[in-house]
């Protein structure tokens, strides 16, 4: 009986190879090609060519929206950074992207799911761990973790010779000196010469959704984003889908130097990598619904929200999308930023984001009791009854055992 799989394919050279070894190995292989974004590729010669190479069958399956509206814009409710930066751009796509392998999968009777992910990275966490939670009974390929082909495929020399011996076509390009990811939400460089961290990411990068902050226009552009229960829904006061908010503000965000950042992040497998990313419409949108918050999110709940976003960062940045943990987490989510509606007005300078106004009709902030002002619904006298009793324990503990100072 043939084996048979199907292949997250992008079309580019290790995904062509990987291909063409499956078949080499017995596999019937499926491809499908999962529209996150990804810019400048002719979605239907992709197909074609994995038709052309022998693929049994080849999917096109466009995620766009599905990725801001399930996956990004639950993981903005929770203000969610790894490492308190990173926004998660491609640690967020990874779970989806096996989502409809495997409903790929279902359809043509596949048994296996191949993925170009190395042995060293991330992304192989996020494809496996996803998969094994939708579909425990899956087979996981992952030729970079095949010795055999390792040593087949030493380097792009190999990989190469291989498509040119199957009449695989490859396009010629000329090597960057480091390597991108890129989605709708934002593009991740790494490896290659960012790899040594005397060299200045920013300068080495050709980046390819904005300009720099010093090459951003020398005037304010302010831009007002609507939000109905913690979702995004409008910008500059027209109703958009997810979508469409995220494209809108990447543009807006682009030309004003918005989002880029430079880190040294801690991989999942232990090691420590660098990443250039540029996100500037989730940089925007962070910000904006941090604002809402502020007038709208009850003080002890967002204090609690804010000590756990940092696990939920990690699940999201390690892969565990799908586990009973991030299915009630996002419960309480919703619950929390149920009162976070309302408009805000922000200010974009050079990289630089400024609030301008904002308002809720479930605002939390009341100027009467706020003004520093006499008078005012709130009464002063109250305080010295609230800190006698906050400071009692302090003053039972300093008469038993006094502190020196």
């Amino acid at each position: 009986m043939t084996k048979s799989c199907v292949l997250a394919y992008s079309g580019g050279l290790d995904t062509s190879v990987i291909l063409g070894w499956l078949q080499d190995q017995g596999y019937e292989c499926h491809c499908v090609y999962v529209d996150l974004g990804q810019p400048c590729e002719d979605r239907q010669a992709i197909m074609q060519k994995a038709k052309d190479c022998g693929a049994a069958s080849s999917h096109l399956i466009d995620v766009q929206e599905e990725l801001c509206k399930d996956f990004a814009f639950p993981v903005l409710a929770w203000q969610a950074k790894y490492e308190q930066i990173y926004l998660l751009g491609t640690s967020i796509a990874r779970p989806l992207i096996s989502k409809k392998c495997l409903q790929i999968a279902r359809e043509v009777g596949a048994t296996a799911y191949a993925h170009g992910a190395t042995g060293k990275g991330n992304d192989q966490c996020r494809f496996q761990l996803a998969a094994e939670a939708l579909d425990p009974k899956v087979e996981m390929i992952a030729p970079w973790r095949i010795k055999e082909f390792r040593e087949a495929f030493p380097g792009r020399t190999e990989l190469i010779a291989y498509c040119k011996d199957k009449n695989i076509e490859v396009k010629a390009s000329t090597a960057k000196p480091y390597s991108s990811d890129e989605n709708v939400l934002h593009i991740s460089y790494e490896a290659g010469q960012l790899e040594e961290l005397d060299v200045n990411g920013v300068e080495t990068v050709d980046f390819g959704m904005g300009v720099s902050p010093q090459d951003a226009p020398d005037k304010v552009e302010n831009v007002t984003i609507g939000f109905e229960s913690g979702v995004p829904v409008s910008l500059n006061g027209k109703t958009v889908s997810a979508l469409e908010m995220v494209k809108g503000l990447n543009d807006i965000g682009g030309r004003n130097g918005v989002g880029r950042i430079d880190m040294v992040e801690n991989r999942f497998v232990g090691m420590k990598s660098r990443g250039v990313y540029e996100a500037p419409g989730m940089t925007i949108l962070y910000d904006a619904l941090m604002y809402i918050e502020q007038l709208t999110m009850d003080r002890d709940l967002m204090h609690l929200r804010d000590r756990m976003a940092p696990e939920v960062a990690e699940m999201v940045y390690y892969g565990f999308w799908y586990t009973p943990k991030m299915d009630a987490l996002m419960a309480f989510i919703r619950e929390a930023q149920k009162p976070c509606t309302g408009e805000v007005t922000l200010q974009l300078y050079k990289g630089n984001i400024m609030v301008d106004a904002r308002s809720s009709p479930n605002s939390l902030y009341d100027a009467e009791i706020a003004t520093m002002e006499g008078g005012g619904s709130y009464n002063q006298d109250d305080a010295e009854g609230f800190l006698r009793i906050h400071g009692l324990p302090s003053r039972v503990q300093g008469v038993v055992a006094p502190r020196t100072y």
